[in-house]
């Protein structure tokens, strides 16, 4: 399996809460980075246990939807979400990969992330996540800007 092929079936894996595919697809180096928290988890066992103990997860009933990773680099795809993933862009090659996407969270409120993730030997062996919510643009640059969706 290519590294593309890997890092789709983890973001499907991801979909349907497939936490023994998801543990498959990390390195038994893994680690996640949260730079915005200075969280700093190592191995696949910890990170299952964060997925699997994210408060208010029981009461949801929005599933992580990622509809298709298709093509080459830089294709979009759009889903809704859990308080989970939505891919919106993949790219990379070799053994570089980068994810953007939206999340919802059991309160319903939706953030951007960015995953940032480095395969070894045919696995993800580092992944560095990063979080925002929306906020509206200050008035004083509307001048200069198109507003997007």
């Amino acid at each position: 399996m290519g590294n593309r092929q890997l890092v789709e079936r983890y973001a499907k894996a991801n979909e349907t809460d497939d936490f023994d595919t998801q543990d498959a697809c990390l390195h038994e180096d893994y680690l996640l980075v949260y730079p915005q928290s200075g969280e700093r988890i190592r191995g696949a066992a910890n990170r299952r246990a964060i997925v699997e103990h994210y408060p208010g997860k029981q009461v949801s009933v929005t599933r992580p939807a990622i509809d298709r990773v298709i093509g080459t680099d830089d294709q979009f795809v759009s889903a809704p979400s859990w308080p989970g993933y939505s891919v919106i862009h993949l790219a990379g090659s070799g053994d570089e990969f980068q994810a953007t996407g939206k999340i919802r969270y059991p309160n319903d409120e939706e953030w951007h992330w960015i995953s940032l993730m480095t395969l070894r030997g045919g696995k993800i062996w580092r992944e560095t996540q990063y979080f925002a919510p929306p906020f509206d643009p200050p008035g004083w640059r509307s001048q200069y800007v198109d507003q997007g969706d």
